[in-house]
């Protein structure tokens, strides 16, 4: 027996980045999931506009151009995973031509980390 599992996919006509782990899809703020599942991990970036010192704001200015490069490879998908967070925003995954989650991609270049439950990153040293 095959099992199935039906992908949401949105389309948007304007897609911008916000920050390392924001998208904006029409005007609507989503975060990424990368590889996790939504309430149990994800991916979390640098800070930009609430950093807590230089050194977070540029690591986040980092992870905002390399997000907006990889939404800007052709072929992506935006995955909606039908969950929001606490500040209502969808639960996506930005899935690459290669297969890969631009919120894993950014993981595993060092841009951002995982998020889980009760995280709490320090980029500041």
């Amino acid at each position: 027996m095959i099992d199935l599992i039906a992908v949401a996919y949105i389309t948007c006509a304007d897609l911008r980045v916000v920050d390392g782990d924001t998208i904006k899809c029409d005007g609507q703020n989503m975060r990424l999931l990368g590889d996790g599942e939504p309430f149990v991990s994800g991916v979390d970036a640098p800070e930009i506009g609430r950093a807590k010192c230089e050194q977070e704001k540029r690591l986040g200015q980092d992870a905002k151009k390399r997000l907006q490069q990889l939404v800007k490879s052709p072929g992506i998908k935006i995955e909606d995973s039908l969950a929001v967070d606490n500040s209502d925003r969808p639960l996506v995954r930005v899935r690459l031509s290669n297969g890969k989650t631009a919120g894993q991609t950014l993981i595993d270049e060092g841009y951002a980390v995982v998020w889980t439950p009760g995280y709490k990153r320090m980029w500041c040293s």
